[in-house]
C-alpha cells in the first residue's frame, strides 16, 4: 500500500483557513505591470494537476516518485516506486504538485490575490527567484522535523506563504476582501492585510507538530523566509 501524501496546505477549506469561515476573495490593491509570471505559476500548476489526474489509479504512484519525501533527501537514497528524477530535486517537483482539487484551488486563490502585487514590486525575475527560494526554504523546514519520514509532501503552499509575507510587508494595509459565514450569516467584509495574514500565520504556528496531512512547518519556515528576502527582493522604485 502507498503511504499517505502530506500536503502544504487546505487554504480554502474551513479546517485549515481563518477559523471556521474566511476565506479571502480579492484585494483592493492595483497593479501597473500585467502579472505574467503569476499568471504562468498558476498555469503550471493547474497542468501538473491535470497530469496527475491523467494518471488515474497510478496518481499516488506519481505523487510518491515526484513528491518531496524527507528520508530519501537527507539520505540520497530513492525508494520504491523509482523517481526519473535525483531524489533532491523532487524539492522543486513537489512544488507544483497538490494532493486534490481543494488543495490547488486554495493555493491557486492566494498566489493570484496576493502574487499580482508581489511580482509588481519585485520585477519578474527577482518574483521568480524568491518564490522558488521560499519554496525550497519551507520544504527543507518540514524536512528538519522528521528526517525519517517517507511521506511524500506536496503543494505549492511554501512558497505561496513566501508570497503573504512579501504583501503584508508592502501592503499591511491594502483591504483584503473576505468571505464571511457563521451558520446562515453570510456577508463579504473588507479586511486590513496585516489582520488576514497575520491571522493565517498564527493559526500555522499555533498548529506546527500536531498530527494529521497539512505541513504546518513549511508554511512558517515559508513566510519567516518571505520576510527576511522579501526587502533584499523589491525593485529599488516601482
Amino acid at each position: 500500500a502507498f503511504a499517505p501524501v502530506v500536503i502544504t496546505a487546505d487554504t480554502c477549506t474551513r479546517r485549515c483557513v481563518f477559523g471556521r469561515g474566511m476565506i479571502p476573495l480579492y484585494d483592493s490593491n492595483p497593479t501597473k505591470h500585467y502579472p505574467f509570471l503569476t499568471i504562468a505559476l498558476i498555469a503550471a500548476n493547474v497542468a501538473v494537476y491535470i497530469l496527475q489526474l491523467r494518471a488515474g489509479p497510478e496518481f499516488q504512484r506519481v505523487v510518491l516518485q515526484y513528491g518531496a519525501i524527507p528520508f530519501e533527501i537527507i539520505n540520497s537514497v530513492d525508494l520504491n516506486p523509482k523517481s526519473p528524477l535525483p531524489v533532491q530535486s523532487t524539492i522543486f517537483s513537489s512544488m507544483f504538485m497538490h494532493g486534490g482539487l481543494l488543495h490547488l484551488l486554495g493555493n491557486m486563490l492566494f498566489l493570484w490575490i496576493f502574487g499580482n502585487n508581489v511580482e509588481d514590486i519585485q520585477g519578474s525575475v527577482r518574483f521568480i527567484v524568491f518564490y522558488i527560494l521560499c519554496g525550497f526554504v519551507a520544504a527543507f523546514s518540514h524536512i528538519l522535523q522528521d528526517v525519517h519520514s517517507k511521506i511524500p509532501m506536496v503543494g505549492a503552499s511554501g512558497a505561496v506563504s513566501g508570497i503573504l509575507a512579501a504583501y503584508v510587508i508592502a501592503f499591511p494595509r491594502a483591504k483584503v476582501f473576505t468571505l464571511f459565514w457563521f451558520f446562515i450569516f453570510i456577508r463579504i467584509i473588507a479586511l486590513p492585510a496585516w489582520v488576514i495574514i497575520g491571522l493565517w500565520f498564527f493559526i500555522q504556528v499555533s498548529n506546527v507538530g500536531a498530527p494529521g496531512s497539512v505541513a504546518w512547518g513549511a508554511h512558517v519556515g515559508g513566510f519567516v523566509s518571505g520576510l527576511i528576502l522579501a526587502p533584499f527582493f523589491r525593485k529599488r522604485s516601482v
